[in-house]
C-alpha cells in the first residue's frame, strides 16, 4: 500500500512538473517579472501539496528585496520548499544547466549559475548578484556548497557574501529542516548526501507519511563593516540558532 501511494505520489509529481513545462513555454514569454514570480510560488506550493508534504514558515519572509537568502542545504527538495515559502533567484551550480527538464524550470526560476572550481566564474558571479540585488531582487545560495546531514553545519564559503557587500544590501539566515509530523523529530527521507542516490532520496521522501518541510527565516544583518569570512561565520551561526527551534 505504501508503495502504491507513493507511486502516485510521483505521477501526480510529473504531470505537474510537464505542466509546468508548457506554462513555461506558452505562457511565460507574455507575463511580466512579478507574474512570473508569483507562478513559480504556486507551482512550488501545489509539488508540495502533489508530494504531501506540509509547508510550515516560521518568521518573516523578505516583503520586497534587495535580499540575499543563505541556508543549509539538505536535499535536492530545498530549492521547491523555498521558492513555495518565498520566491527568489537561486545561484546554482552550472551542471543543472545540462539536466533535462530541471534546466528549463531553473531558468524560467531566474536562476544564476556558478562553475564552483573556477575563482574567476565566481567574480563573474558575484559580479551579477551585485547587480541583481541593486535592482531589488531577492536572491538566494547555500554557502555550505554541497548538502548535508541536516545536523551539523558544514563550515560556510564567504565568496557569494561578497555581492551583499558590494551591493550594500541586507542578508538574511534561513533555516531549513524536514520533520515527521508524528514525533516531531528531524526526518532524514529527503536527504540526498554522501553516496546517497537522487532516484533513492525521491523515492524516500514519497514513501514518508506526514512529512513536514520547516522553513525558518531570521533577521535581515547588514554587513556593519564586517569582511565577507567574519560576516558568513556569523551567518553560519545564525542558521545554527535558527535549527535549534523545534517545529
Amino acid at each position: 500500500m505504501n508503495q502504491l501511494r507513493a507511486g502516485w505520489k510521483l505521477l501526480r509529481g510529473l504531470v505537474h512538473v510537464l505542466a509546468g513545462l508548457c506554462t513555461i513555454v506558452l505562457l511565460f514569454p507574455r507575463l511580466s517579472q512579478s507574474q512570473k514570480d508569483v507562478r513559480v510560488q504556486a507551482w512550488a506550493l501545489e509539488l508540495l501539496e502533489h508530494f504531501a508534504i506540509k509547508l510550515v514558515v516560521r518568521g518573516q519572509p523578505p516583503a520586497i528585496g534587495p535580499m540575499l537568502l543563505v541556508s543549509n542545504h539538505i536535499s535536492w527538495l530545498d530549492i521547491v520548499v523555498m521558492h513555495a515559502a518565498r520566491h527568489c533567484r537561486f545561484v546554482s551550480k552550472s551542471d543543472v544547466q545540462g539536466w533535462p527538464l530541471v534546466s528549463t524550470l531553473a531558468n524560467a526560476a531566474g536562476t544564476l549559475y556558478i562553475e564552483r572550481a573556477s575563482r574567476r566564474d565566481a567574480m563573474r558571479v558575484v559580479h551579477h548578484m551585485a547587480k541583481a540585488l541593486r535592482a531589488g531582487d531577492v536572491l538566494a545560495v547555500f554557502p555550505e556548497g554541497t548538502t548535508g546531514d541536516g545536523g551539523q553545519l558544514l563550515p560556510f564559503h564567504a565568496n557569494l557574501i561578497q555581492a551583499a557587500i558590494s551591493a550594500q544590501a541586507p542578508v538574511q539566515p534561513l533555516a531549513l529542516q524536514f520533520v515527521d509530523a508524528a514525533s516531531g523529530r528531524p526526518s532524514r527521507a529527503p536527504s540526498y548526501v554522501g553516496d546517497e542516490t537522487l532516484g533513492g532520496s525521491i523515492w524516500r521522501t514519497l514513501s514518508a507519511r506526514g512529512l513536514v518541510a520547516v522553513v525558518s527565516f531570521g533577521e535581515p544583518q547588514r554587513a556593519h563593516g564586517r569582511d565577507r569570512r567574519a560576516w558568513a561565520a556569523d551567518l553560519r551561526a545564525a542558521v545554527a540558532e535558527l535549527q535549534k527551534i523545534r517545529r
